[in-house]
């Protein structure tokens, strides 16, 4: 079994700050659409007031996004991937029964900038948009998943992961990645998590000690294999029953 630490959401280049923490709620801001599929606005969304502050102006009601990870009503998700973040996650294997824990920046209510956990997607069903066929596309597009309504890279590679998924209710300190007084890209990490390693974090400078991890600057997929090693089995349970708590 694989867990995919995956970064999504506003970040410097794609929205310009990061998402916030409204009521006590992590709301992952969708990044904005570069290729003019995309089926709906912020507005639209109902995210164009937080747009507008987070990006400080840049966007607005009116601006198209890239809605995705997509979170669906009954506690399903639909997530696109393409081109070189495609191109590592099948390098690395990942498959139905596997997880993605979303993170990305947030800030506000009291909590500077940080990284942190703020969904999950539990892998049901893995569908290669190139070889799907047309009922399977208009399935996708009905849903208004970005990615079902035109190739994101030129290699056709587009491909979408569904099951069952939620996001956050509480900016919980169970789901915060970075450590306390420290740059976000610093993180609290559980021990096994070097023992097993993370694709992309190989080297040795990126680990001060056994539970601090300093993650890459740019990159969106991480891959840790845990098999079945029990210890690491416990931890993602606890946090998929902290996402999911009311």
């Amino acid at each position: 079994m694989r867990i995919i630490f995956s970064r999504k959401g506003f970040d410097s280049a794609a929205g310009g700050g990061p998402s916030p923490i409204v009521g006590g709620r992590p709301i992952s801001l969708p990044i904005p659409d570069t290729k003019g599929f995309a089926p709906a606005t912020y507005g639209e969304r109902g995210l164009g007031d937080l747009v507008g502050a987070a990006s400080r102006g840049r966007l607005s009601h009116d601006d198209l996004c890239h809605d995705d990870p997509m979170f669906l009503p009954g506690g399903r998700c639909v997530f696109g991937q393409c081109g070189g973040a495609q191109t590592h996650l099948d390098r690395q294997g990942v498959c139905t029964g596997d997880v993605f824990l979303f993170f990305g920046w947030f800030a506000g209510e009291g909590q500077g900038d940080h990284h942190r956990i703020f969904g999950y997607l539990r892998i049901e069903e893995i569908v290669r948009l190139e070889a799907a066929d047309t009922p399977t596309r208009k399935r996708f597009a009905a849903m208004g998943h970005p990615h079902a309504f035109g190739f994101h890279h030129a290699n056709c590679s587009d491909t979408l992961y569904v099951g069952s998924g939620a996001t956050a209710a509480h900016a919980s300190e169970a789901l915060r990645l970075t450590r306390d007084g420290a740059s976000r890209t610093h993180w609290r990490v559980p021990e096994w998590l070097r023992e097993v390693g993370l694709s992309y974090h190989g080297a040795a400078k990126r680990w001060p000690s056994p539970d601090h991890l300093i993650s890459v600057a740019q990159g969106q997929e991480f891959v840790a294999d845990i098999g079945d090693r029990s210890d690491a089995h416990r931890w993602l349970a606890a946090i998929l029953a902290e996402i999911n708590r009311s």
